[in-house]
Order: C-alpha cells, then structure tokens, then sequence
C-alpha cells in the first residue's frame, strides 16, 4: 500500500495516474481540508471532491474542478434574486455538497461521508480527509485577513500575502485512518501540489509531521515547481511572498528533513547536483501531467 499527502488538481491527476499503473485498491490519499468552506448553509470541501471526481472520470478538465458536463442554472438564479455567487456552484456539484451537508447533520463524520461518496461514484482508491476537525487556512494580505476561498476565488489569488495561518490545526486530531495509512504504508508520496496551501495543511495537524519525519528514507516527493514556475495556482508567488526562493530548491528546503527522494522536472536537469548536496536522492523525469503517456510515466518512476 502506498499513501499519498494531497491537496488539489496536481495529486489528483497523480492519483489518477498511480491508478492507471497499480492496483488502486492499494493507493491511500490523505487530504487536506483547509480549504473546506460552508457556503450557503453547505459544507463544501473542494480537494477532496476534486480528488474523487478524477479517480471517478468525472471531473471538469476544462476548468480544472467541478464535473464535467455540469450547468449553472442555480447559481444564475441565486444571483438574479441578490444572493452571493461569487463562489460558483454547479447544478451537479451541487448534490454532492447536498448529499455531504445532510450526512453531517445526521452525525456521520467527514471520513464517513467521504468514503460513501467515493464509493458511490466507484473509486477504488481509499480518500481520507486528514482530520474530522474543522480547520481552516487564512490568509494575512494587504486587505486584511482573508479566507482561502475568498483569497484564491473572489481575488483570484491576486493580492499580497503576508503570513499564512492554518486556524485550528494545533487542536485538531488526525483520523486513526489517516495515522494507520501514514504508518503503515510501504511508500509515503507528497503529492506535486502547492507546498503552503495544499500540504502544509495536512503536515500542521498534530501526529502527520512527525510521522513522516520518521519514515523520511520512505518519502517520495515530487516537485511542484518547473522552471520556477506553477503550472496552475499561486504556488511560486506564495513562495517568493513568505520569504522562500522561488525554485525547486526552495520547495526542497520548505520540506527539510521530510523527504528521502526527489522527483524533479526535465527542465530542472541543473538543479539536480545542488539538491542531492540537501542529502537526498534525486530522479529525474517529467512531471508535467498533461498527457497520460507523461502522466504514467511519472506514476512508474514515484513507484520505482
């Protein structure tokens, strides 16, 4: 069994490709749930349905989340009466956040409802949220302090960022799950997603650092970096922002003492000499997922 730190379209399309090349029964995503948001009486949480709609096949590729296929009517007519849609809602996607509102008002858990959700829309790989607690990642800008939602969708993650604070991780619990998967696992993986937003998250609930710390020989991380740039999503400014170079090195050193093997881009050949001087292993491939040739190609080297 393999588990995978993850947060966003970049572990998902990891994910996708890990299943591709190995029995996905086999494969463990631990999720962040920072970004997790209660928007018009509902719990939406955005990387572990973005997760689950890839592993299902169903996820908007057009425009990197939401299902495919999906209409607008709601939100055109929550609108049209003056309530916030900012935060666009698909008439689909909607009954997933329907569906998960109403489990957890039953008392059923995050994990329990993300695992009925899985089920139902036939993925086979184990989604965990990485603790049931509610957590919540802000943002300290030159507009005050902002949600993640409202830093990352209504400022189109455009203004400056001053500190990041993950609200709630000190006190809350990571799953019995999550720590088994953690312990457990033949090959821990950190996903290609944003370093600050995506797994830091996850590595700020109490138990997960130390875990992974541990096993760092296991740890496999694949950069998310190319050129110095994100291939989506405000990964490279937020480093350069929090005082971090803006490199695959500076996400090495965000990661220290973490991680045992690198996987970085072709495009970041050069670099390769000056991480392995870090005290780890370095492989290098593509990372760009685009292609699923690419894309497995990646998933055989994580695993290799």
């Amino acid at each position: 069994m393999i588990t995978v730190l993850s947060g966003g379209v970049g572990a998902a399309r990891l994910l996708r490709a890990l299943s591709d090349v190995m029995d996905p029964s086999q494969i463990t995503a631990v999720v962040n749930v920072g970004d997790d948001v209660v928007m018009h009486g509902l719990t939406i949480c955005p990387d572990l349905d973005t997760i689950i709609y890839t592993l299902a096949g169903l996820n908007n590729d057009e425009l990197g989340w939401g299902l495919s296929g999906e209409t607008w009517r709601v939100m055109r007519e929550l609108e049209a009466l003056g309530g916030e849609a900012w935060f666009q809602l698909g008439d689909r996607d909607l009954a997933t956040h329907l569906y998960r509102s109403q489990r957890l008002s039953e008392g059923a858990t995050k994990t329990e409802v993300t695992m009925e959700l899985a089920s139902r829309l036939g993925v086979a790989a184990r989604v965990l949220p990485v603790t049931n607690d509610s957590v919540a990642t802000e943002f300290v800008t030159e507009h005050g302090r902002l949600s993640f939602q409202e830093y990352f969708v209504r400022h189109h993650h455009d203004v400056v960022v001053q500190a990041i604070e993950i609200v709630g991780a000190p006190e809350a619990c990571a799953t019995p799950e999550v720590l088994s998967a953690l312990r457990d696992a033949s090959r821990l993986i950190i996903a290609p997603s944003n370093p600050l937003i995506s797994i830091d998250p996850i590595l700020r609930i109490p138990g997960v650092r130390e875990i992974v710390r541990e096993r760092r020989d296991d740890v496999v991380a694949v950069s998310p970096l190319i050129g110095g740039q994100a291939l989506k999503g405000p990964a490279a400014r937020l480093l350069g922002e929090l005082g971090y170079e803006v490199s695959t090195l500076g996400v090495v050193d965000f990661y220290e003492g973490l991680v045992g093997t690198w996987i970085i881009d072709e495009a970041d050949t050069h670099l390769a000499d000056e991480v392995r001087r870090r005290g780890v292993r370095v492989e290098v491939t593509t990372t760009i997922m685009a292609e699923a040739d690419n894309a497995q190609r990646l998933a055989k080297v994580v695993l290799s």
